[in-house]
């Protein structure tokens, strides 16, 4: 598994990331097949086969430590690419409660300028 500086460094990877892909979207376009809609925005979410993927980043708000983990998900498995720290800057604003949740706000800006990742 990656970590944050090991990740940096691969451009290629950084580029294949889906920064409107959340947890929620993920379970609804490849573990509830059909549950999408197809048309507008959401269309290019409809998966047809296994090929197909999304490459994405959850924090892990379940116990302490706190990660942010980079995922890459198809209809069939879910592989942990990179994990790192969540920085304590935004802990309080990120985990209020325990779960899985999709970087957004200053969090989702913090990772696209340690990526290098034009606004």
């Amino acid at each position: 598994m990656l970590t944050l500086e090991e990740l940096k460094k691969d451009r290629a990877l950084i580029n294949s990331i889906d920064w409107e892909m959340t947890p929620e979207l993920a379970v609804r376009v490849y573990l509830e097949w059909g549950n999408i809609w197809s048309r507008g925005e959401e269309r290019r979410y409809v998966t047809r086969s296994t090929s197909e993927y999304s490459t994405y980043f959850v924090v892990n708000c379940w116990d302490k430590p706190y990660y942010i983990y980079l995922l890459k998900r198809n209809q069939t498995e879910v592989i942990e690419i990179a994990k790192f720290a969540l920085p304590e800057l935004f802990e309080k604003s990120v985990c209020l409660l325990r779960g899985m949740y999709a970087p957004e706000g200053e969090l989702k800006e913090w990772l696209k300028e340690e990526l290098g990742v034009r606004h």
